[in-house]
């Protein structure tokens, strides 16, 4: 055993070696790129220029962090951020030199809701007098959502524009856990905690496929409500085209009134040219843009902090894109000592995670409200200790499509026994107390640790009530009723209390401006983060089978988590989105 792990060690140690290799020709080039550069060419704005929206990577709360030498080496971000795109949307809403935006060959990834607040964006700069037209060698369903908001809509003439309406998938594992010896030992608190359902079960229970149904239907009809204001067709005639896939080729979404017309690249060029009656008709990427114009939001010298909470929550330091209490806790400590900080709005976007540090996380907000206004702006999803973090906010501000609610404990654990008999494995154990071994994954859950691990889902889980009702201003049996991990909309969340009010971070910000009586205010976004070689090599190799662990089925990466925590009580019970779903 220590032979094999000394050579992984030793292979590791070779690859990280030569990945900091790597790093430094990067940062050398990267100086060598600079220095070249520095009398070269800078990107100027033009008159008639046109913003060209084409962003190939998904886009999040926050711009991703990056390092010095992407810039010079001109590497594309591997994702954007609404923190940028929305300024530099408004500056362009009234800069002169901007005559409108070209949406083209855009990949809306990122979440529904991250589409409808850049939507939202791109309605008003209509509303300021200036145009959007949207070109598509082919149209996604999210993609065709986003660029429904222009004018007029373009497809390639050999595209088409895949309009079909929502769908969601969960896979089962049942009998796969019979046939192969690996299963997962559950406990779990709430009938609609269905995390943990496809090991149970090989078909959906009736509350798990009702709250599906539920979410999808708000969130279609959200769609829809604003794809009609924007085309001009009915909910109930877009409902119909679906149905008859009314955008299986360009000819039938022309007919259905789903775009304006068919064009190649090179044409719809010529269409902008006409457009601004311009024949040197600039176009200028909205990453130069942001680069060059001046997005700076706010004045005076009162601030509000906007604090990103983004990614699964665990208990340690967390990240970028990873949300642990110290890193949090750090950030709320540092803002509630500025004086010139009079409000927070803690934009979340989380599935949830570890119990534990949704809780610590939960009393350093608590603590930040004597001093501060705290609001809370939903992302695409914050959900169970999404929620949880967000639960004693002064108000609470989702979008209609935000995945919500989710208020429930569950915990599990990987168990090999049957297989280790098959293989003829027997693992002994030596103990100097009855209890001592809590669990292993070569033996059955004895009913002694399933019941204690039970009794800490209960208490964690009434904890977490209480944390709702007080911060929601309801009683416990309220909150259970809507919770035992019920997933809601943001529009159903409202109806049933665990939202104040429909909107974006805009939204957010207004009302934390009310709240603290400010009149003028400048942003700052928190938390910080240092561009050091620790994170680089964070982003770079993201641990061992990083990339494999991506792309595995959300129940089956499940799976490997658990193990990874399977010894400690604090990282297996979670409170935490029942499934990884995407909608598609």
């Amino acid at each position: 055993m220590n032979f094999f792990k000394n050579l992984i060690s030793s292979a590791l140690g070779t690859f990280i070696a030569l990945g900091l290799f790597v790093v430094f020709m990067f940062v050398f080039i990267a100086g060598s790129v600079a220095a070249l550069e520095e009398d070269g060419e800078t990107v100027n704005i033009e008159e008639n220029t046109v913003l060209v929206l084409d962003m190939k990577a998904p886009i999040l709360d926050r711009d991703p962090q990056t390092f010095a030498f992407n810039e010079a080496l001109d590497i594309e971000p591997e994702a954007y951020g609404l923190s940028s795109i929305i300024p530099a949307i408004e500056a362009a809403s009234t800069d002169p030199r901007i005559s409108g935006i070209s949406i083209q060959n855009m990949t809306a990834l990122g979440g529904v809701s991250n589409i409808v607040t850049l939507r939202e964006a791109l309605n008003t700069f209509k509303d300021n007098g200036k145009f959007i037209y949207a070109y598509g060698d082919y149209f996604d369903q999210l993609d065709y959502y986003l660029a429904s908001v222009a004018d007029s809509i373009f497809v390639h003439p050999e595209g088409l524009v895949n309009f079909r309406g929502l769908s969601a998938e969960v896979m089962y594992y049942k009998s796969a856990q019979e046939k192969s010896g690996i299963s997962m030992e559950v406990i779990r608190n709430g009938k609609y905690k269905s995390a943990v359902e496809p090991f149970l079960d090989d078909e959906m229970s009736a509350e798990n496929r009702t709250q599906i149904q539920g979410f999808l239907d708000e969130i279609w009809d959200e769609m829809l409500a604003d794809i009609s204001g924007s085309r001009g067709v009915s909910k109930k005639e877009l409902d119909a085209l679906a149905d008859n896939l009314a955008g299986a080729n360009a000819k039938k979404a022309i007919e259905s009134s789903l775009i304006d017309g068919t064009a190649n690249r090179r044409a719809y060029k010529e269409f902008l040219k006409e457009r601004v009656h311009e024949s040197g008709i600039e176009m200028t990427t909205f990453t130069d843009y942001i680069n060059v114009a001046d997005v700076k939001r706010g004045k005076g010298p009162n601030r509000i902090a906007v604090v990103y909470a983004q990614g699964e929550i665990v208990y340690g330091e967390g990240g970028n894109e990873i949300i642990g209490q110290e890193k949090v806790i750090k950030t709320l400590k540092k803002i509630g000592k500025k004086e010139n900080i009079k409000a927070v709005v803690i934009r979340v976007n989380s599935p949830g995670g570890s119990a534990l540090a949704s809780e610590l996380i939960w009393e350093e907000i608590e603590h930040l409200k004597k001093t501060k206004k705290v609001v809370v702006s939903m992302g695409n999803v914050a959900a169970s200790g999404g929620y949880y973090i967000a639960a004693n906010a002064d108000e609470i501000i989702a979008q209609p499509t935000t995945i919500t609610g989710s208020i429930g404990v569950w915990g599990v654990l990987p168990n090999v026994n049957r297989l280790a008999n098959r293989w003829g494995i027997n693992a002994e154990q030596v103990t100097t107390n009855k209890q001592a071994l809590q669990y292993s994954p070569f033996e059955p859950l004895s009913n002694a640790t399933r019941n204690e691990i039970k009794a800490a889902i209960d208490q964690i889980y009434q904890t977490f009530l209480s944390r709702v009702a007080d911060g929601r201003g309801m009683t416990k049996e309220a909150v259970h009723k809507i919770a035992q991990g019920r997933v809601w909309s943001g529009t159903e969340a409202k109806e049933i209390g665990l939202v104040d009010q429909l909107g974006g971070l805009e939204v957010a910000l207004e009302r934390a401006a009310t709240l603290a009586e400010l009149d003028s205010y400048k942003i700052t976004t928190y938390p910080k983060y240092e561009d050091d070689f620790d994170s680089l090599l964070e982003e770079l190799f993201g641990g061992p089978l990083g990339a494999i662990k991506q792309n595995l089925p959300p129940e089956l990466n499940l799976w490997l988590q658990t193990t990874e925590k399977a010894t400690n009580p604090i990282q297996y019970i979670q409170t935490r989105l029942p499934y990884a779903l995407n909608v598609n």
